[in-house]
């Protein structure tokens, strides 16, 4: 269950940016003051997100997990945010088709082994129209975190 432990400070409800990379900004900034990732972490979101983009059209619902390279983590985490107005991003596997993210589900992965795993638990939840729909809906770090753990003990 890789939601239980997930930590408020890197939950942000109704987020506020105009692009990606303020996304990353935001939330590496935090993921770094937590102590989980070395100052390099946001450069290497950006530079990772333009190569490999992580933008993922859910049935017209956009998400993006962001990620990096282990080199640029000190410790695993999850953070989550739901965005005030949609983003773009490209979708994975494409160079130019673009995703309207409402979505961002960012991640500090220490270990290179759990990478796969880590994201297919990730979709099992974020497949769900309804978890999408009660997540972009969501305004408090609580309600937001209830909502992944009730999907996730179904």
């Amino acid at each position: 269950m890789i939601w239980e432990d997930l930590n408020l400070e890197l939950v942000f409800p109704k987020l506020e940016v105009r692009n990606s990379s303020e996304i990353m900004e935001k939330m590496g900034s935090v993921f770094i003051k937590e102590g989980l990732c070395k100052e390099s972490y946001i450069n290497a979101l950006i530079k990772r997100e333009a190569e490999f983009p992580t933008g993922i059209d859910v049935d017209g619902f956009g998400i993006a997990i962001p990620h990096t390279d282990v080199s640029h983590v000190n410790v695993a985490g999850i953070g989550i945010a739901t965005l005030k107005e949609s983003v773009k991003f490209t979708q994975m596997g494409t160079d130019d088709e673009e995703v309207n993210v409402k979505v961002v589900v960012m991640l500090a992965i220490d270990n290179p082994n759990e990478h796969l795993s880590m994201l297919q638990n990730i979709l099992n939840i974020l497949q769900d129209q309804n978890v999408l729909k009660a997540l972009a809906e969501a305004k408090e770090k609580e309600e937001i975190i209830e909502i992944i753990k009730k999907k996730e003990n179904e």
